[in-house]
């Protein structure tokens, strides 16, 4: 299995560097590609706090990516219930990530995170 970090994902995504578009493009068009969870936070922490995109942008072009059929992520339901909720609330991905642990696979999640514990209450 091969894994993409988050600098390939980032380059193909933002088209920003054509020498580093074009390889990362060939990697994640004809390649099996496993991308972790990790990696996919990396990428949304840099789209919003480096390049300043959107949350509903972010998570619309990361669910896009997502239907690739070359591309394996470790849970597609939990991902996309944390994006739904990223791309509509002023949250950061890994507390959507946890939300969507809570909803989508039942974990209890302990935080002192008010708005984190407030979403997960209702």
């Amino acid at each position: 299995m091969k894994i993409a970090d988050a600098n390939i994902v980032l380059r193909y995504l933002l088209n920003d560097t054509e020498e580093l578009e074009e390889k990362a493009t060939e990697i994640l068009e004809k390649n099996e590609v496993f991308l972790p969870n990790e990696v996919i936070a990396e990428v949304v922490y840099v789209l919003e706090k480096v390049y300043e995109v959107k949350n509903d942008e972010i998570s619309d072009t990361l669910k896009e990516l997502f239907e690739y059929d070359n591309i394996e992520l470790s849970d597609l339901a939990l991902l996309e219930a944390a994006l739904d909720l990223y791309g509509n609330k002023q949250l950061d991905f890994v507390d959507t990530l946890l939300y969507a642990y809570n909803k989508v696979k039942g974990y209890r999640i302990y935080t002192f995170d008010k708005k984190l514990k407030k979403l997960l209450e209702d």
